[in-house]
């Protein structure tokens, strides 16, 4: 098969993946009206004394919009990223309002995200099944929909410092990569062996390389963001999958 399958343009993109592949409140103001006024009181100094109260209603009303934002911790708002990629086949059927609404839910995540320095845990190893990417070349959807990947997965080992992403039937395409930290939290990622099929091998180009960074960690979920701009979302399937060396 030749190094400009549809599978090699997918690796490549998955760079951005590769440490990784990889959910408002308007309060209206008060409306002044003639109507407010008492008849013993001029107009302008009533006038006054409602703009002072209408912007200590604003200041509370901000603080209260703070604080149940402040409030919404990083369960809820994954059962709302996870019920809202739910529908869209791994992010194949996402329009771009879906795609939106997807990156502010992944954004409330990283904000809340227990782990600052994901290279410095072993909470990375293991094997990860992305569940949502905004890549079309991984989710191959200039392919028909019978010749895609029924499901990708990625496993990364930190001690080692090696990734692996593979897709399922009907291909089985599989690429190893070398990580090189570039911080704590980002990668440098370089794939080195392709093997189509799951096993002829074939040399990697020099182009096949990217970066990571991994902006949510914890024990279920991983979220990515490539230096091309994709979002990666992945879930943990097995914690003691090892990389090949």
């Amino acid at each position: 098969m030749a190094l400009s399958s549809p599978f090699l343009i997918s690796a490549v993109n998955a760079t951005c993946s590769v440490p990784h592949f990889h959910f408002h409140f308007h309060a209206q103001p008060l409306s002044l009206s003639s109507s407010h006024f008492p008849i013993n009181i001029r107009p302008s100094t009533h006038h006054h004394v409602h703009v002072s109260h209408n912007h200590k209603w604003r200041a509370k009303v901000s603080f209260f919009t703070s604080f149940l934002k402040k409030g919404k911790d990083a369960k809820i708002i994954k059962e709302e990223m996870l019920e809202a990629i739910a529908p869209l086949d791994r992010g194949a059927d996402a329009t771009p309002q879906d795609q939106q609404t997807i990156d502010q839910i992944a954004r409330e995540l990283e904000a809340v995200t227990p782990i600052k320095e994901p290279l410095k845990t072993n909470l990375l190893d293991g094997k990860w099944e992305l569940i949502y990417t905004t890549s079309q070349s991984i989710l191959q959807t200039k392919r028909p929909k019978l010749l895609r990947s029924v499901a990708n997965y990625q496993a990364i080992n930190v001690d080692t410092l090696r990734a692996q992403n593979m897709e399922s039937w009907p291909f089985f395409n599989q690429v190893t990569a070398d990580l090189t930290p570039l911080n704590p939290r980002k990668v440098a990622v370089k794939f080195d062996t392709f093997k189509i099929g799951g096993i002829i091998p074939i040399k990697a180009p020099g182009r096949a390389r990217g970066e990571l960074e991994i902006t949510y960690l914890d024990e279920e979920l991983r979220v990515s963001r490539g230096d091309k701009g994709n979002l990666f979302i992945l879930k943990m399937v097995d914690p003691s999958y090892r990389v090949p060396e």
